[in-house]
């Protein structure tokens, strides 16, 4: 039976979906599931104390660098030891409020990729084309600012998304994913006018995807332009080892987000394949950014070989 949620009211239980897991196959897909979250945390901490403990990551590039593990951190512990603990439990219960953590956590870590792949191309194209001025353009200040809009424009986008979804009565008990978002909270509604919401989903997502492509179009076009008119054959190797990590993971981003929205435009494929596309975005980018940038950048996989040469000596 439906209950009635006020707008002061949070006591309210609902129903998410779940994975429809054969009984023998559950605890392979719990064990299978553990692991990668377990080699995501791994990994993104590993870049995280490194920029934190390395003097020679005490850049404003890993400065910057240093949201996106913290986003990929987010985005994997919002979502996936849920989905887990309901796979083992066989429950499908959640709690409003934390219901509305978790979809809004969802979407700032979303949003704050593409903001800080921007900000990390701007950083590329100071220090390629402008390497003369790179310190005193990229001081500290600059860098607390890049950080700090990067987040503040990110945080106050997310709030008003979900004031507006808040305004809305409620009466629904289904969510209609295994995890929570913007759209299954909408779905909770039982009146009121979408109109507003709708107008403003498309319209941040246009922004933050417009903001994100047209800086990074135009500083690695940039790039490109001061490698190919460059005589030294370094620069040209520099710009590809500092810029290539950043590239892959904007397109293996943008390439699992579509991938993951045609999968619920399409009314043929199976709602388990749907579920399953949905948990790509928050699973498969926080495993592999790391590991792209650890192979990728070549001061974080310098850092990284001297502290295990470090724990080679202090072991003998």
């Amino acid at each position: 039976m439906e209950q009635q949620l006020s707008n002061n009211t949070f006591s309210f239980n609902l129903q998410i979906a779940r994975f429809d897991v054969h009984p023998q196959a559950i605890y392979p897909v719990f064990i299978i599931g553990a692991l990668i979250y377990l080699i995501a945390v791994f990994c993104n901490v590993t870049i995280l104390a490194l920029i934190v403990t390395q003097k020679s990551l005490h850049k404003p590039m890993f400065y910057i660098m240093f949201s996106l593990p913290l986003a990929d951190l987010m985005a994997i512990t919002c979502a996936l030891p849920r989905v887990l603990l309901d796979i083992v439990t066989q429950t499908n219960t959640v709690y409003y409020p934390t219901c509305v953590l978790q979809g809004f956590l969802l979407h700032l870590s979303g949003t704050s990729v593409l903001f800080i792949l921007a900000a990390m191309s701007f950083d590329r194209y100071i220090a390629i084309c402008k390497p003369l001025r790179y310190n005193s353009i990229m001081s500290p200040y600059t860098v607390g600012a890049v950080i700090a809009l990067v987040w503040g424009l990110d945080i106050a986008l997310i709030v008003v998304l979900f004031a507006l979804q808040a305004r809305l009565p409620k009466c629904k008990t289904i969510i209609f994913n295994v995890y929570c978002s913007n759209n299954t909270l909408l779905m909770l509604s039982c009146g009121g006018d979408l109109t507003v919401n709708n107008v403003y989903g498309l319209a941040i997502t246009g922004f933050v995807q417009g903001v994100s492509v047209t800086f990074q179009l135009f500083f690695y076009l940039q790039i490109l332009k001061a490698c190919v008119f460059h005589r030294q054959s370094d620069a040209r190797s520099k710009a590809i080892n500092t810029c290539l990590a950043q590239i892959i993971t904007f397109v293996l981003f943008e390439i699992i987000t579509a991938f993951t929205t045609l999968s619920y435009r399409f009314q043929n494929i199976p709602p388990t394949a749907q579920k399953i596309c949905g948990m790509l975005i928050f699973t498969i980018l926080p495993v592999f950014n790391p590991i792209i940038y650890g192979m990728k950048t070549r001061d974080i996989r310098n850092s990284f070989i001297i502290v295990l040469k470090k724990q080679k000596v202090a072991f003998k």
